[in-house]
């Protein structure tokens, strides 16, 4: 018998012939309704469909929309989203951004987007990267924590979520200084991060405690769960690298954005858009009703 799914999709507008090259796929759509948001155009489509994910992306990157298939009927409910930070929540990379600081931007860069790419192990290679920040005067924290620009949407779609009921949690593999007064403005529940040892006003070049890497993050996810009394069937986890894989997996739903290969190839949804405004869509926090 043939599933009965949600296909979300979200972009800048929806292309006219994008329901009629759904259905050249062997999609059929039983019901459907307008979900827009403030950034993005969006629709809901009950459907059946018995293709593969892979032609759905590759319709959906031709068009410039994202779409997500989701199960319905015994799907359930979310109630703890937990996001990476560096380019995911947050633009950009906060390490790099700190090592501009110290002339060291591109060779920091490099090896970031090696590890991001999972071809090096996480721990080691932050803790190669945070060496050269070593001697750089504390206020460089200030001046990055100033700098950081949000992704587009998420702080709206994050704040619809929470008027949703759910719990936001941020973990990352940067660093909890430059984090805690985006936690205060964006009401975190949880979040936890690096710490960056400081001694003498200056940063040592080193970190201080245990690295979050990617076990950590799938623990910290779990921990969030089990306080917030939650199933891990319940979380929805976010993320871009292959630092986030084990993260995304063990959530009930993972979802990749902007990720690299070793990541996409783990999770639920990919999300393409340079924005998190369909997060609201994709978790079904929409304005209630039937689909019509």
């Amino acid at each position: 018998m043939t599933s009965t799914h949600l296909l979300i999709i979200v972009g800048p507008t929806l292309p006219q012939n994008l329901v009629a090259d759904l259905e050249e796929l062997g999609v059929v759509v039983n019901e459907q309704r307008p979900v827009p948001t403030e950034h993005l155009d969006g629709v809901e489509l009950s459907v059946r469909y018995e293709g593969s994910a892979e032609e759905l992306s590759n319709l959906a990157a031709s068009h410039g929309v994202d779409i997500a298939l989701l199960p319905v009927g015994d799907s359930p409910s979310r109630g703890l989203i937990c996001l990476d930070c560096d380019s995911t929540l947050i633009t950009g990379e906060v390490i790099e951004m700190l090592a501009a600081h110290a002339g060291k931007e591109a060779e920091v860069a490099e090896v970031t987007d090696r590890a991001m790419r999972g071809e090096l192990d996480f721990e080691e290679s932050l803790r190669e990267r945070v060496a050269t920040l070593a001697g750089l005067d504390k206020s460089v924290i200030d001046s990055v924590s100033q700098a950081i620009e949000l992704t587009t949407g998420v702080k709206e779609a994050l704040a619809t979520l929470k008027e949703q009921g759910y719990r936001v949690a941020v973990v990352s593999g940067g660093f909890i200084q430059v984090l805690e007064q985006l936690a205060r403005e964006l009401e975190l529940d949880y979040v936890r991060a690096n710490t960056l040892e400081i001694e003498d006003g200056r940063l040592t070049g080193r970190v201080a405690g245990k690295v979050v890497d990617r076990k950590a993050k799938e623990e910290f996810l779990r921990e969030f769960a089990a306080d917030s009394g939650l199933d891990m069937a319940q979380t929805v986890a976010v993320g871009d690298g292959a630092n986030d894989i084990d993260m995304v997996t063990a959530a009930g739903l993972g979802i990749a954005f902007n990720a690299k290969p070793a990541l996409r190839a783990h999770a639920d949804v990919s999300i393409n858009l340079p924005t998190l405004a369909g997060l609201v869509q994709i978790l079904g926090a929409t304005t209630p009703g039937d689909i019509q």
